[in-house]
């Protein structure tokens, strides 16, 4: 084929325990999916429909076991914030997704961070403007080895933490979404059509915050090991 320009290599994401890679095609992310958090952004946490926002896929940046990814601080922000979250990626594609077949949907999991420049996120909320300057940039998703379901089964339950520093950050329990990961997919493939190899970042708990050049962030849950990001 002709391409006038060679295309990007795809972004994959090793898979735990495997020589094999996850190819990912689209990150999709819930916003404001745990009440507490909600609480601290300003907001109500009744039980209001799921919206979501997007980054591309080369915001993507996988992690090996044990590495700890160097990340940037990032350019046009000085509230460089990080927030711990539960990574499902799907496996099998549908749109209108029934909720009893959602988790069949769901490949495997895995750690992720949503790193987020909070000053020009607010700045555009504030506007009534779209949020990719504070949430889409460059390496602004960093994420663990996926584990499949198969494997570790799905979430119900299980701890999810983050430290800066070594010291406590964020600490919550999947249990405490607002809405679970199969209402989640369940509810997303109503609006798009999912399809292998899409990346969905479920929320955050409460407890976010800015991090500055040298911190380094872990960022666990519970089955699935830690992340480490030193930022430089």
């Amino acid at each position: 084929m002709n391409y006038v320009f060679p295309p990007e290599a795809p972004v994959a994401v090793p898979v735990a325990g495997s020589d094999s890679l996850f190819p990912v095609r689209r990150v999709y992310c819930v916003g404001r999916n745990y009440a507490a958090h909600a609480r601290e952004m300003g907001f109500d946490p009744d039980r209001e429909p799921p919206f979501f926002f997007c980054k591309p896929d080369n915001a993507i940046v996988p992690a090996a076991y044990g590495e700890v990814l160097e990340l940037a601080y990032p350019s046009e922000t000085s509230n460089y914030h990080y927030e711990a979250e539960l990574v499902a990626v799907i496996g099998k594609g549908g749109a209108n997704i029934a909720l009893e077949q959602a988790l069949e949907h769901v490949w495997g999991y895995a750690v992720g961070l949503d790193m987020t420049r909070r000053d020009l996120q607010m700045k555009m909320r504030e506007m009534g403007r779209p949020w990719e300057i504070g949430k889409a940039f460059d390496r602004s998703a960093p994420i663990g080895p996926i584990h499949p379901a198969s494997q570790i089964g799905h979430f119900e339950k299980g701890g999810i933490w983050l430290t800066v520093n070594g010291q406590s950050r964020q600490k919550s329990d999947i249990a405490h979404l607002i809405w679970s990961v199969a209402e989640t997919v369940s509810y997303l493939s109503r609006f798009f059509r999912l399809e292998p190899g899409d990346v969905i970042f479920t929320g955050t708990p409460e407890g976010v915050g800015a991090v500055k050049q040298g911190d380094l962030i872990s960022v666990g849950v519970e089955k699935l090991g830690e992340l480490h990001v030193k930022i430089v």
